[in-house]
C-alpha cells in the first residue's frame, strides 16, 4: 500500500514538474513574442525615419533640379545675348579684326556650349535615374511597409491568441496545481497512515513469521514422522495432485470462450449466407433453371451447396459445448479440454466439405468463361476468383491443421510441447490474419465481376439481387474473419502464455488420463473443504439432550397415538352424525306424542273438573289451586321434555328426572356424556391442526416469495455492478484519452512556439537585410 502510494505521489510530482516546464516554456515564449513585437515597432519607426528622409532628399533633389533648370535656362539666354552681341561685334571688327580671330573664338564658344549642353544632359539623366531609383525605392518601402504592418497585425493577433491560451493555461495550470497541492497534502497524510500501518503491519508480519516458521517447523516434524513417502518427487503422482486454483486465469478462459462464441456464431450465419446464395445464383446464371434446365455439373454443385449447414452449423455448437465445459472451479489448460477435440472433428468435416466443393466451383467458373456472352475482363475476374476460393480453401486446411494439433494434447500423453503450443497459437492467429486478406481480395474482385455483369444485356433484375446478397454476405464474412483474427491476436499473449497450473513440486504435463484423476480429485477435495467449513451446531448439555429425547420419543409416541385417536374421534363422529340423524327423527315422534299426550290431559283435566264441580260440562273455566298446581308440574315435565329433544344431540345431553328411570338407562346416558365431550375434545384438537397446517403453508408461500424477490434483487444487484465496472472502465478509458490530448496538445504548442520563434528570427533577418541596403543605397545616393 505505501509503495503503490509512493509510486502515484512519484508519477504526480514528475507531471506537475513537466506541467511548471512547459508554464516556463510558455511563458519564456510570451516574452519573446513581446519582445519581438517591440522590435518589430521599432523596426517599424525607424522605416519610417528613413521615408521621411529620403521624401527629404527627393524634396532637396527636386529643388536643385529645379536650380540647375533655371541656371540651364539663364545660361541659353546669356548664350543667345552672346551670340547676338558677337555677331555686331564681328560686324563691327569684320573690319578690323582677322578671320582666324573670329574662327578661333567661335570654336571656344562651341566647345563651351558642348560642354555646357552635355553637362546639362548628364545632370537630367542623373536627374531621371534619380527620380527612378527614388520611386522603386518608395515602392519598396511601402510595400514593405504594408507587408510589416499585415505581419504585425498578424503577430500581434497571434500574440494575443498566446496569451489568451497563456492565461487559461494559468489558470488551469494554477487550478491543477491547487489541486495536486491538496492531493500532495492528502497523500502526505495517506503516506503518514500507510507508514502507520505498514509499521503494524511489519509488526503483524514479524509475529507471522515467528507462527509460520513454528508450523513449518511443527509439519515438518509431522511430515517426517507421518507421511509415509513425499508424492511430489515422483512424475507420475506428483502428476495426480490438484494445482493450486487461478480463479483469473478461470475468468478469463471464460470470458475468451464466450466473446469466440459470439464471433464464431456471426462467422457461421455469413457462411451460411455465402453458401446459400451461392447455390441461388447457381440456379439463375449462366442459365436459368426456371427456363431451361442447368448443367449436371451446377446440379451436382447445388447439391452439395444445399448441405451446407449440416457441415457449418456444428461449428458453433461444438465451440458453444466447449465454452459451457469452462466453468470457475474447472482447470482450463489443453490437457484437460476435452470439448475442443469435438469442435476440432466438426472444423474438420467443414474443412472436408470446403475440398469436395472447390472442384465445383473452379468448374462453375469456367463454364462462366465459356459462355457466348462472356467478356475478355469477365473471363480475367473469373480466374482471379478462382485463385481467391482456391487460397481460402488452401488457408482453411492451415486452421484444420493447427486446431487439430492444439487438440491433440487432450488425447495422447506429452503430444504437443509447450513451445509447440506457443508456435502453433502464433501461426494459428497469422492463418487467421491471412484468411481476412484471402476473404478481402475474394470481396474485391467480386464486387468488380458484378460491376462488369451489370453491363451486359442478359442480365436480370434476380441476378442483380443475388449478387447484391452474396456481395453482402461475403462483406460481413470479411468483417467477421477480421474480427477473429483481431480477438485472436490481442488475446495471444493469454493463449501463449503458462496458465499457472501445475502441481507443486516442479512444472510438469498431464496426459488426459492424469487429468480426468486430477479433476475428480479437486471435486473431492472441494466437497470436503465444502463439508469441514459448515458451521458446527452449537453444543447441547447432556442432562438437557437426555430429556429433550425422552420429550421427542414421548411426543411421538403421543402424537402416533393421537394420531389414532383423531382417526377414531372421526370414525366415531361420522357414525353419531348418523345417530344425531336417528335421535332427530325419533324427537319428531316424540314432540307429536308429547302434544298428543297434552291433548289428551287437558281433556282428562276438563272432564276432572267437570266432575269435581258438579255442574255439567260446558265452556272451560278457570282452574282451582289444586288444577293449576298439577298444570304447572305437567307444563314442567313438558318443558323438560322440549328440553331433551330440543338439544344439539337430543337426549344423549340430558340426564333423565324420571324417577323411574332404570340403571341400564343411567349408565348408557353415561357413556354417551363421555364419549360427546371427548368427541368434542378431538374435533378442537383437530380444528387446532388444521389452523396450524393453514398458517405453516401461508408461511412457507410467503418464504417462496421472499426467495423470489430476493433472486430478483440480486440479479438486479449482479447487474447493477456489472454497469458500475463498464462505468468506471469507460470513465478510465475517457481519462487517458483526455490525458493524452492533453499532452498532444501541449507538445504541439510548444512546437508552434518553436516554429514561431524560427519564423521570428527570420522577419528580424530579413527586416536586418533591408535595413542594410536601405543604408546603402542612401549612401550611394548621398555620393551621387
Amino acid at each position: 500500500m505505501a509503495g503503490d502510494l509512493q509510486a502515484k505521489y512519484s508519477k504526480l510530482a514528475q507531471e506537475y514538474s513537466k506541467l511548471r516546464a512547459q508554464n516556463q516554456v510558455l511563458k519564456k515564449a510570451v516574452v519573446d513574442e513581446q519582445a519581438s513585437s517591440t522590435a518589430l515597432k521599432d523596426q517599424v519607426k525607424q522605416r519610417e525615419q528613413s521615408l521621411r528622409k529620403a521624401e527629404q532628399e527627393m524634396d532637396s533633389l527636386s529643388f536643385r533640379n529645379q536650380q540647375l533648370t533655371r541656371r540651364v535656362e539663364l545660361l541659353q539666354e546669356e548664350l543667345s545675348a552672346s551670340e547676338a552681341r558677337g555677331g555686331g561685334r564681328r560686324t563691327k571688327q569684320g573690319k578690323g579684326d582677322s578671320p582666324s580671330q573670329q574662327g578661333q573664338t567661335q570654336i571656344v564658344f562651341d566647345e563651351d556650349l558642348q560642354k555646357k549642353i552635355e553637362e546639362n544632359e548628364r545632370l537630367h539623366i542623373q536627374f531621371y535615374e534619380a527620380g527612378e531609383q527614388h520611386q522603386r525605392q518608395l515602392s519598396q518601402l511601402e510595400a514593405l511597409v504594408e507587408e510589416l504592418q499585415q505581419e504585425r497585425e498578424r503577430v500581434e493577433a497571434q500574440l494575443e491568441g498566446l496569451r489568451a491560451r497563456c492565461a487559461l493555461g494559468e489558470d488551469r495550470l494554477a487550478q491543477e496545481t491547487a489541486r495536486l497541492e491538496l492531493k500532495a497534502h492528502s497523500l502526505e497524510r495517506e503516506a503518514r497512515e500507510c507508514r502507520a500501518r505498514a509499521e503494524e503491519c511489519q509488526q503483524q508480519l514479524s509475529g507471522c513469521q515467528v507462527e509460520l516458521s513454528r508450523q513449518v517447523q511443527e509439519n515438518s516434524s509431522v511430515i517426517q514422522e507421518k507421511v509415509p513417502f513425499n508424492d511430489t518427487q515422483y512424475h507420475h503422482f506428483n502428476s495426480l495432485n490438484v494445482p493450486p486454483h487461478n480463479r483469473r486465469h478461470q475468468l478469463k478462459a471464460r470470458d475468451v470462450a464466450g466473446q469466440a462464441v459470439l464471433l464464431v456464431k456471426d462467422l457461421v450465419a455469413a457462411l451460411l449466407n455465402f453458401h446459400s446464395y451461392t447455390e441461388q445464383r447457381l440456379h439463375i446464371y449462366p442459365l436459368d433453371s426456371s427456363i431451361q434446365p442447368i448443367s449436371p455439373l451446377n446440379q451436382r454443385f447445388s447439391q452439395y451447396l444445399h448441405e451446407n449447414a449440416a457441415y457449418v452449423r456444428p461449428l458453433e455448437d461444438g465451440l458453444l459445448q466447449l465454452h459451457h465445459s469452462i466453468t470457475e472451479d474447472t482447470v482450463t489448460v489443453l490437457e484437460t479440454v476435452v470439448k475442443l477435440k469435438e469442435f476440432a472433428d466438426h472444423f474438420s468435416s467443414y474443412t472436408h466439405f470446403l475440398q469436395k466443393i472447390l472442384p465445383y466451383q473452379l468448374k462453375s467458373l469456367q463454364e462462366e468463361c465459356e459462355a457466348s456472352l462472356c467478356p475478355p475482363a469477365l473471363s480475367s475476374k473469373n480466374q482471379d476468383l478462382q485463385r481467391d476460393l482456391t487460397r481460402v480453401t488452401a488457408i482453411f486446411l492451415k486452421l484444420q491443421s493447427y486446431i487439430t494439433l492444439l487438440a491433440l494434447p487432450s488425447q495422447r500423453e506429452q503430444a504437443l510441447p509447450q513451445s509447440s503450443c506457443s508456435a502453433a497459437f502464433t501461426q494459428l492467429a497469422a492463418a487467421l490474419h491471412s484468411l481476412h486478406d484471402a476473404l478481402q481480395e475474394l470481396s474485391q474482385h467480386y464486387s468488380q465481376k458484378a460491376s462488369l455483369e451489370e453491363g451486359l444485356p442478359s442480365v436480370s433484375q434476380k441476378l442483380r439481387t443475388t449478387s447484391e446478397c452474396l456481395l453482402s454476405s461475403l462483406s460481413s464474412l470479411t468483417i467477421t474473419s477480421s474480427k477473429v483474427a483481431t480477438f485472436f491476436s490481442n488475446n495471444l499473449d493469454f493463449f501463449t502464455a503458462s496458465p499457472g497450473y501445475g502441481p507443486r513440486g516442479g512444472a510438469c504435463t498431464l496426459s488426459p488420463l492424469q487429468a480426468e484423476s486430477m479433476l475428480g480429485n479437486k471435486r473431492r477435495a472441494a466437497a470436503y473443504m465444502l463439508t469441514i467449513r459448515k458451521p458446527r451446531p452449537e453444543s447441547v448439555p447432556y442432562r438437557e439432550a437426555l430429556s429433550n429425547r425422552h420429550i421427542l420419543t414421548s411426543s411421538t409416541e403421543s402424537r402416533e397415538g393421537l394420531t389414532q385417536q383423531v382417526h377414531q374421534g372421526q370414525e366415531k363422529i361420522a357414525r353419531l352424525e348418523q345417530e344425531k340423524e336417528h335421535w332427530l327423527l325419533e324427537a319428531q315422534l316424540g314432540r307429536v306424542r308429547l302434544e298428543k299426550e297434552n291433548q289428551r290431559i287437558s281433556e282428562l283435566q276438563a272432564q276432572l273438573c267437570s266432575a269435581l264441580g258438579g255442574p255439567a260440562p260446558g265452556p272451560p273455566r278457570p282452574p282451582g289451586p289444586g288444577c293449576q298446581e298439577e298444570e304447572e308440574q305437567e307444563e314442567k315435565g313438558a318443558g323438560r321434555e322440549a328440553t331433551l329433544s330440543t338439544s344439539l344431540v337430543g337426549m344423549l345431553t340430558t340426564t333423565p328426572i324420571n324417577d323411574e328411570v332404570g340403571d341400564e338407562a343411567s349408565r348408557e346416558q353415561l357413556i354417551k356424556s363421555h364419549y360427546m365431550v371427548r368427541v368434542s375434545e378431538l374435533t378442537s384438537q383437530l380444528q387446532l391442526s388444521d389452523s396450524k397446517t393453514v398458517h405453516l403453508h401461508a408461511e412457507c408461500r410467503a418464504l417462496a416469495k421472499r426467495l423470489a424477490i430476493a433472486e430478483k434483487t440480486r440479479e438486479a444487484l449482479a447487474e447493477e455492478v456489472r454497469l458500475a465496472n463498464q462505468n468506471i472502465t469507460r470513465l478510465q478509458d475517457e481519462l487517458s484519452t483526455i490525458k493524452r490530448s492533453y499532452e498532444e496538445q501541449l507538445s504541439m504548442m510548444s512546437d508552434h512556439l518553436c516554429s514561431m520563434n524560427e519564423t521570428l528570427s527570420k522577419q528580424r533577418e530579413e527586416i536586418d537585410t533591408l535595413k542594410l541596403g536601405n543604408k546603402g543605397s542612401t549612401k550611394k545616393n548621398k555620393g551621387r
